[in-house]
């Protein structure tokens, strides 16, 4: 019990302190990068706080990962650096004895690492592209200004208006420029409003002309028309079961079990996976010589973590491709991880080494061993 409370504890400290660290870059750099979208007009201004929040829970489940274990090889450095481990070691207890200890204070974390992998992060995925597919679609009319040319947000059209304000009835003078891959159109008319027709809205234009020129045709065709209409809005509500992958629930990846579909389902199921076997990676080879900085540990840790996501990221685009089955990644991936970490472990716990499983070898050093004694 006291062994288990003082090792709680300051796995506790250690992972608290990871996680501020690595919270803080992140909330910085996800501030860099959201700033520099509102700038390029991906989304409005004033909802950059929300869209701050919603990218931080997509990295959650990968820096809770990373903070619990950071967390465990600082703990396991610390007692093997103080002699600790000697301690423990000559109370018969063992490094096997450790895991159950370690997940003890690690489950909460695991079951959160989980939750956020399969319901908070395709929620925020969903809630970023519906702010980024709103502010796109007010950006074609309700921002344009008179006098200022404003492009929409696809950067097919623009659009200019002399004077008054376009969705006001009371436009005049209204220049569209239309580039679209085999043609380009020109339309001026003297006036110019919106019409919502269901969800859709149309730009009204009257008294004008249109240009049009097509790369597979010589010349311009002119028109001159009294009442034009043109579609620039859909209705919002149209296209919303066309979700991006990674904004799709994770039953609707269950239910509808295609290969882009289980290749996101391999993504989000891998987090919790890798981080419940970096625990035991962690317990496996983190030792500590008193000659040497601690820092190797750490270091050869974060190349640990970043190896074992880009696997995730690798296997999402295999299945996606339908390079390899579902169930075949994640047994091959996480069934060899999970099965070489209790090996190391184990080989560990027993204080063996490769030398001393060969046969003739193992023998001559149990021999020595009774010849010493």
């Amino acid at each position: 019990m006291l062994f288990d409370s003082s090792l709680r504890k300051e796995l506790a400290r250690n992972f608290g302190a990871a996680a501020i660290v690595l919270v803080t870059v992140l909330v910085t750099m996800t501030l860099i990068r959201v700033l520099g979208q509102a700038s390029r007009g991906n989304f409005n201004p004033a909802d950059l706080m929300l869209v701050m929040g919603y990218t931080v829970v997509t990295f959650m489940p990968s820096m809770m990962s990373l903070a619990l274990f950071i967390a465990v090889v600082m703990t396991l450095s610390r007692l093997y650096a103080d002699s600790e481990m000697v301690i423990w070691f000559s109370s018969r207890i063992g490094l096997a004895r450790l895991l159950p200890a370690l997940l003890r204070f690690a489950w909460p974390v695991l079951l959160a690492i989980a939750l956020l992998s399969l319901l908070a992060l395709p929620w925020a995925k969903s809630q970023i592209s519906e702010l980024q597919r709103q502010f796109a679609q007010r950006n074609d009319l309700e921002r344009i200004q008179p006098g200022q040319f404003q492009t929409s947000a696809d950067g097919s059209r623009v659009f200019f208006v002399e004077k008054g304000d376009i969705g006001q009835l009371k436009a005049n003078n209204v220049f569209v420029a239309t580039d679209q891959e085999d043609k380009k159109t020109v339309i001026s008319a003297s006036k110019g409003y919106t019409e919502l027709v269901g969800g859709d809205r149309f730009l009204i234009l009257e008294h004008g002309q249109r240009l049009e020129t097509r790369t597979d045709e010589p010349g311009v065709k002119v028109a001159e028309f009294e009442h034009y209409r043109m579609l620039v809005v859909q209705d919002p509500l149209r296209g919303r079961d066309s979700a991006s992958l990674n904004a799709r629930p994770t039953a609707e990846l269950l239910l509808t079990p295609t290969r882009e579909n289980l290749g996101e389902l391999s993504m989000r199921l891998g987090h919790p996976l890798v981080a419940l076997q970096l625990i035991i990676f962690a317990l496996a080879y983190t030792r500590v010589n008193p000659r040497v900085s601690r820092t190797g540990n750490l270091i050869f840790s974060l190349m640990l973590f970043q190896i074992l996501q880009n696997l995730i990221n690798i296997g999402q685009s295999w299945i996606r491709q339908g390079n390899i089955n579902f169930g075949v990644f994640m047994l091959l991936m996480h069934g060899s991880l999970l099965v070489i970490a209790v090996l190391w472990l184990a080989l560990r716990h027993r204080a063996w080494d490769w030398r001393t499983l060969l046969p003739r070898q193992r023998r001559a050093a149990l021999a020595q061993g009774r010849i010493q004694s």
